[in-house]
This record gives structure tokens, sequence and C-alpha cells, in this order.
């Protein structure tokens, strides 16, 4: 099954994962062949003082230490090439994959974790496709041949490896059974270190304003301590292998020497075969220490690809398997809501939104007015599927939006999030994210709608600026009208502004608002506010509540006939008094 699940990943580079282990063997036959070789030089070459033999039989192995290294450098190679395309292909699909999750999905992991998966666990599983290629052959093909050899030439001897075996077997098993689990735990910790370290980067400038540098030097510290101390506590379970390994080879040895003597001394084993035996328990001890290396670091392997399986396995409960019309666009951008209610944790008695109804004819601005964590973003969420509704339907054009494809719903939809993002790049990059065919004529338009026009121009390379990550070179107003005109460049039939121009002042957002009237004329607009001033001029204004809709219509309506409205009205009206 395992085999079956990764073979796409094996099958583009399967020369590689041919070739690589048939020139490992190359190399393991020569470290076979070499110690007979040099005992047959000790007992018939200068047993005998016959120097062609010597001559002759030294050629050969030099014969056979070019073939060793033409066959280790080909398997290194080929090792190498496999083992990195595996792992390439295999964080393209993996990186595939948590674009296509949900934002329900992004919610059950950390982006510090998706980081590691794709980073530090994908590399983990490349090495040991690396170290197998090379010794997975290598390790049990010298272990039999030079078992084999070392019975041919002395059966006796050859008792005292049986002997070892099993116990230097017994305790490497118990190595990796201590090691496993605590792999697992570095890696969850390696989460929470790069997740810090993310944090703190992108919000460096709030740091420094806020003077919390030492606070988050600290955080960091406990973060690195916590990864240390894990990776301590695995490691140092695996530093304990070659100390067994030496002590067990060690004892071997003498065990060889002591015994292999006698019968020199007794005359039933001559000098170069106890040498070339000695070089064979070596080999066989050498061996043993790599399977030993290969299940340790399989160990923590495991443990990886446990976590990118965890991400390829998870559901993506967004997709486009149900939708009946897969080929349909969106038109005019009607919506409508139909008893709409969702919950983020499904098992939470109260929704975030409740029995939510409402429509919007095309062509048409939606205020929509709420406190803090009335459901407002949540609601406009739903329409170009981030999130898909518990119970009730969504319509846009008459259609259920999950009969919708999902790249053709939400390229009919244009949205400025609460969160507003920049990429690294040229301010030209950013904006073509909403139409990467459009002309700087028709940039430079969607520019001067959203306002923005007249900061590009005064930077000195225009539209050519460059932008840092997440557009951290700009400030928040001018941040807030690129992704405006982004949107805007999409040109879509429903456009949704969440709260998008809290950081611009009220002129330049009155300018904004008009240039919709020619820019998108046809379009559905949302608009999410906290300012009262910024919905009143809507065709239809929607106060929610606690996740419900306490108020729906025009300004003049809801302050006759919502008293949530008007109390944010009132509020709002006294300070703009005060303040004047």
């Amino acid at each position: 099954m395992v085999m079956k699940r990764y073979w796409k990943y094996i099958k583009p580079y399967l020369p590689a994962f041919i070739c690589g282990p048939i020139l490992m063997i190359v190399e393991v036959i020569g470290e076979v062949v070499l110690p007979k070789l040099m005992a047959n030089i000790i007992n018939n070459g200068a047993a005998n003082q016959d120097v062609p033999y010597i001559i002759g039989t030294g050629f050969l192995m030099i014969l056979v230490a070019i073939l060793m290294m033409i066959g280790g450098v080909g398997a290194a190679y080929f090792g190498t090439r496999a083992s990195v395309g595996f792992a390439s292909d295999l964080r393209s699909d993996v990186f595939a994959k948590v674009q296509k999750f949900s934002f329900a999905n992004l919610d059950k992991y950390n982006t510090g974790s998706l980081v590691t998966r794709l980073t530090n666990d994908i590399t983990q599983v490349q090495n040991l496709i690396n170290m197998s290629l090379r010794m997975m052959l290598r390790a049990p093909g010298m272990l039999i041949g030079a078992l084999i050899m070392a019975f041919i030439m002395n059966r006796q001897l050859s008792l005292v490896i049986l002997v070892v075996m099993p116990v230097l077997a017994l305790l490497i098993g118990l190595v990796i059974r201590t090691a496993f689990p605590r792999f697992g735990i570095m890696q969850k910790k390696l989460d929470v270190l790069n997740a810090t370290i993310q944090e703190m980067l992108i919000n460096v400038r709030v740091i420094k304003s806020f003077v919390r540098g030492t606070y988050e030097e600290e955080k960091f510290a406990r973060a690195n301590e916590d990864l240390r101390d894990s990776g301590l506590s695995a490691f140092k379970i695996v530093i304990l292998n070659m100390p067994i390994m030496m002590i067990v080879m060690n004892f071997t040895t003498l065990a060889v020497v002591w015994f292999g003597g006698k019968q020199i001394l007794a005359g039933d084993m001559p000098v170069g075969d106890l040498t070339a035996f000695t070089t064979y328990i070596v080999q066989i001890l050498s061996s043993l220490m790599m399977l030993a290396m290969i299940m340790l670091q399989s160990s923590r392997a495991l443990a990886s690809l446990n976590r990118i399986k965890e991400v390829l396995d998870t559901k993506v409960d967004l997709t486009d398997e149900e939708s009946r019309f897969p080929d349909k666009k969106v038109e005019n951008g009607k919506i409508e809501f139909r008893d709409v209610s969702f919950r983020y944790y499904k098992d939470n008695e109260q929704p975030v939104l409740s029995h939510i109804n409402f429509s919007v004819e095309s062509g048409t601005v939606l205020g929509i007015i709420g406190s803090t964590g009335s459901g407002k973003t949540t609601l406009v969420q739903m329409i170009p599927r981030l999130y898909d509704a518990d119970e009730g339907e969504i319509l846009v054009d008459g259609v259920n939006v999950k009969d919708y494809a999902l790249h053709n719903l939400r390229e009919g939809v244009g949205m400025v999030l609460q969160k507003n993002v920049l990429f690294s790049g040229s301010i030209m990059e950013n904006l073509m994210w909403g139409d990467r065919y459009a002309s700087d004529k028709e940039i430079k338009d969607a520019a001067q709608a959203a306002q923005a026009d007249t900061f590009i121009e005064g930077f000195t390379e225009g539209y050519q600026t460059w932008l840092g990550q997440g557009g951290v070179n700009v400030s928040g107003g001018q941040k807030q009208r690129l992704c405006i005109a982004r949107a805007l460049l999409k040109k879509p039939k429903i456009l949704i502004l969440d709260d998008s121009t809290s950081a611009v002042d009220t002129a330049t957002e009155a300018k904004i608002r008009e240039s919709f009237t020619s820019t998108l004329k046809d379009t559905t607009k949302i608009i999410i506010a906290q300012r009262i001033s910024s919905v009143m001029g809507a065709d239809q204004i929607m106060v929610l509540d606690e996740g419900e809709i306490v108020g729906k219509g025009t300004h003049e309506e809801l302050l006759q006939t919502c008293e949530a409205y008007r109390e944010i009205y009132d509020s709002q009206m006294d300070k703009e008094v005060s303040a004047s």
C-alpha cells in the first residue's frame, strides 16, 4: 500500500533507483574479494617469495579498486539523483494540496507546522532514500558476502560471529525502539520554533514599536530550548549506537585474534587467512552498523513521513466534486442567502451566523455594519466558498455556490480582505494579481479608481517600486488602496470590501466610492465597515448583531426602525461633533 502510494514519485527516476543499487553491488563485491586477494599474497606470494604472483595479484587488486571506485561514485550519483527528484515531486504535491485547503482545513494546522512539513520533514525522507540506495544493498550484501567468505576460510572461528550478531541486533533494536517516539516529539517542537520565528519576522515592526524585543527573545529562547531538549532526548539515545558497536567490534576482533592465533600456532590456519578473517569481521560488524544507521534514520524519517501523510490525507472539504455546472461562470452578480447558519467548530451550540436571509440585486450596493464579532466577515467569506454553510444555501445568479466550479465562482468575485496582504515584488506585479494580462493603461486606471495612482507616481521607480514581504515599506492606507486596485483590475461581477478603507481618510474613501459608479457600474458591491459614513449611501444596509440580522433597509429607514443602527449612528456622530 505504501509502495503503491509513493510509486508515482519513484517512477520518473526508476533508472536511478535501479542503477544506484546495481553499482553499489559492484563496490560490495570488490570489498569482499580484496581481503581474499590480500590473504593469497601473504599465503602464496610472500610465503613462497613468488614476486610475479605478488605483482600479478597486486595489479588485480588495483583493477578491483578502480571498479569499486566507479561503482561507489556511480551509486552516490544515482542515489542523490533519485532521492532529490523524489523529494522535489513529493514537496510539489504537498504544496499543491495545501493550496487546495479551505479556510477550515487551514485552521487545523499552524503555518509553522506546514512550513516544517514542506521543508524539514521532506528532507528527512530524502536523506533516508539517499542513504538506503547507497547502503540498503551495500550493508546486507557486505554482511552476507563477508559471512560466506569467513565460513569458507574457517568454520570454527566463524562461530564467534554467530554468537555476537544476535546480541548486537538486540541492543540496536532497543536503541531504535527508544528513539523512535522521541523523533516525533522533536518535529513538533520544530513546528513551534518555526511558527515563533515566522510570527516574529512578520510582526517585527510592531515588536519594535511596543519595545517588546526582550519578550520576543525570551519567547524564542523557550521554543529554542524546548527543541534543544527534545533533540538531546532523541539523540542521546542514538549516540549510544556507536559506542555499543565499537565495544562489540573490539571484543569480537580480540576473540578472533585470540582463537585464530592459537590455530596459527597449532598449524591449522595460515597467517594470511587470519588477516583476511579479521577484515571480514570488521566488514560484518560495519555492515551491521550501517543497517543500524539506516534503521535509526528510518525511525526519524517515518515520523516525518507520517506528518507528510497527514497533510496528503487531509480531506479538502471544499471541492468541485459535486458541482452540477462546472462550466458556468458568474454573469450578473445577484446574491441570495436562504436560512444560512454556520459554526466554525461544528460541536458548538452557539452558531456564528444564525438563519441569515437576504438578497442583493445585481449592480447594487449592500452595506454591512455591526459590532466586532457579529459575523460580518464570516458572512461574506461564504460567497466565494472560503467556508461552506452548515445549514441553508447561498445562491449567486440563482445557482447554489456549491454547483459552481471553485475557479469559476472565485473568478467572478473580487475580495479585499480585512487583513491586507501584498507580496514581495514590484507594485506592478502585485496589481497584476487581479489580471495578469492587463495592459499598462488598465493597471493605471484601476490605480486611479482606488486613489493609489498619485502616491505610486510619487515613488522614484513608480509602478516598478519594489515592495517588501507583506508590503512593509508602504503605509496602511497605501496598502489598502493597492489591494482595492488589485481587486478592481479583476473586473469582478461581485466586489467585497471587508473594512478595506479603515486606514484611509474619509475624503479619499468618498472618492473611492464615487469611482465605483463608473468603473463598476454593473458590479454588485458589498461594503463591510465600522464607520457608518462608509455605508450611508448604500442601496441597502444590513445590521448584524451576534450572528443575526437585526436590521435591514436604507439609512433613513434604519434610523427609524433599528435601534442598534441608531445607537451606532448616534455614537459616531457625537464623536465627530466633539472632534470638530
